[in-house]
């Protein structure tokens, strides 16, 4: 990786900093996550939320959810905003498709993240026939690679034919996810070559931040010189224009900024993204498990709360400390996710920091 950036690149993140920060000011919502339920039908290694088949919380009931819909909706253009179901795994709950057909009917889009396992023929016309705009399903490599990091046998057969079902549908967005470790990162440029022979045409690719059960497991992080090859893999992927291949939004890479993914990095928790957790609480997005809650929709105002709070979302000069007080990055960076701090606001993980090191 080259160590300084460019002067059209700088000039290009300095531009995008400023607005960053009328964004910030202006805070219109954009996606609201709906964590709706922690219960699943897998047991992954990387999970962040630490989710399993008999969850200690219970769902969240549908109408509280919708009462705090009704919050925003005279405030915002429904048609603007996303409102993406996730767990857990959201086809868990057999009521999603009246909650999905009721947003649908307040014009809100919606869309759902799932393991595949239990999306058939019949549950995906059922998921439409409610309004579902689109899909992003997981799969995290071959049977092989797949298998062991969801502790499944049978996740691999499911989420394959999930993806079928999908790509046939035709009518929604969609994607891929693939959370990369060391286990499947040889395998990439097969699984790409599989994924486009089976007419996938989005794929997005995440890899393992150390939170919930994958902070004790070190044998998911790649090395600073995988991680490298990697953002190489995701450039070339994108030059040869076959699928569409994104990096998550996991932090800042340098030079690497704009070329692995259509927009500069700048966290959008709290800024134009909201999350709804299991509890109630409501935070910048429902991947953020530490300390950065701002209400919760069962004592607080939904839209009072976005429109009035979410300063540590919005303003980051608290999180100039640490490995960042020096940083000359900081200013295009602001510190990284939010949902890679610590309960006690301390920054867990650094990309470019990884980027760099030997």
């Amino acid at each position: 990786m080259k160590s300084s950036l460019g002067i059209r690149k700088r000039i290009a993140l300095e531009l995008f900093a400023r607005e960053r920060k009328q964004l910030a000011m202006q805070h219109d919502l954009k996606v609201l996550f709906w964590e709706c339920t922690l219960r699943c039908n897998l047991n992954c290694r990387h999970c962040g939320s630490d989710c399993r088949a008999a969850a200690d919380v219970e769902d969240m009931p549908a109408e509280d959810f919708l009462r705090a819909i009704e919050s925003i909706t005279p405030h915002v253009n429904p048609n603007e905003v996303l409102i993406a179901i996730t767990g857990g795994e959201a086809l868990i709950r057999r009521d999603l498709e009246q909650v999905g057909a009721e947003l649908t009917r307040r014009g809100f889009r919606w869309g759902i993240v799932t393991n595949g396992m239990l999306l058939d023929r019949q549950r995906m016309t059922s998921l439409c026939n409610a309004g579902l705009r689109s899909i992003t399903l997981s799969m995290d490599g071959f049977a092989e690679q797949h298998n062991a990091i969801r502790r499944n046998p049978h996740s691999f057969d499911r989420a394959l034919q999930a993806l079928r079902i999908i790509v046939r549908q035709g009518g929604i967005n969609y994607d891929v996810v693939t959370c990369v470790s060391p286990d499947n990162f040889q395998q990439l440029s097969a699984f790409k070559e599989f994924l486009i022979a089976e007419g996938c045409r989005a794929w997005r690719i995440f890899t393992i931040f150390p939170v919930g059960r994958a902070a004790d497991d070190q044998q998911l992080q790649l090395s600073p010189a995988q991680y490298r090859e990697l953002m190489d893999f995701i450039v070339a992927t994108r030059r040869e224009g076959r699928i569409r291949l994104s990096y998550g939004c996991e932090g800042f890479l340098g030079s690497y900024e704009a070329e692995v993914r259509d927009n500069f990095f700048g966290c959008m928790a709290g800024v134009g993204i909201a999350g709804i957790r299991i509890d109630g609480a409501i935070s910048g997005c429902t991947s953020i498990r530490a300390r950065f809650d701002e209400g919760n929709i069962y004592t607080d105002d939904l839209w009072e709360v976005w429109d009035s709070r979410f300063e540590r979302y919005r303003n980051r000069a608290w999180a100039r400390k640490g490995r960042c007080a020096d940083c000359r990055m900081w200013r295009y960076c602001e510190g990284n996710g939010m949902h890679l701090y610590d309960d006690n606001e301390q920054l867990i993980h650094c990309n470019l920091e990884r980027l760099c090191s030997d």
